[in-house]
């Protein structure tokens, strides 16, 4: 941004120059196309400043396994710890994606739920809820999306069985464990710098 700038600003000095001296009136064929150029970097500089605020800025993404996590209360299949991790990671500034099993509705709703009841229920958009298909694990669709975006992944799985095609899951820090203590929930999360104590 800095070369931009300074080619601007002499450029400006040329065509003050060249209107201010009939003799070098000439100097206004270079410093004036030499001045649009420069505005015309500075903007797209400018542009690209704007893109990384806003990539720093925004929520950074977190895949959260439903149907792992509906079990971490007590054993019990529940929506409860699944609403619970999604408001605490939206309080900390995080953008949740859930992925469940196609039969996570019957164990704790006895009936089946697809993306748009169990949105509703965890307070997040359809787009943010995913049910796999029946028949399919959800495991490959969490790795999937994780790896896409490059996000963590909240599951007391180690998917062992994925690690060979996607070894990023064995990295440290990529797959956080949780659990609740005394009803409350507890999780380590080193990469917001917060206290893991969900509280």
């Amino acid at each position: 941004m800095i070369a931009p700038a300074l080619i601007f600003i002499v450029s400006i000095f040329g065509v003050v120059f060249a209107f201010s001296q009939p003799v070098t009136s000439d100097l206004i064929l270079l410093a004036g196309p030499s001045a649009i150029a420069s505005v015309i970097l500075l903007l797209r500089e400018a542009q690209r400043w704007l893109a990384k605020q806003d990539k720093y800025n925004a929520p950074k993404a977190v895949v959260i396994d439903g149907s792992n996590v509906m079990y971490w209360f007590d054993g019990t299949p529940r929506i409860e710890p699944v609403q619970d991790v999604v408001h605490h990671l939206s309080r900390l500034g995080f953008a949740p994606e859930v992925f469940f099993d196609a039969n996570a509705g019957y164990l704790f709703a006895g009936q089946y739920l697809g993306s748009k009841p169990l949105g509703r229920l965890l307070n997040l958009p359809t787009g943010s809820v995913t049910v796999v298909p029946k028949g399919d694990a959800a495991d490959p669709y969490i790795l999937h999306a994780a790896q896409d975006t490059d996000a963590i992944i909240i599951t007391n799985d180690n998917y062992r069985d994925w690690v060979s095609q996607f070894p990023f899951a064995s990295e440290p820090g990529r797959l956080i464990k949780g659990t609740f203590q005394e009803g409350e929930l507890c999780f380590d999360l080193p990469t917001t710098g917060t206290n893991p104590n969900a509280g």
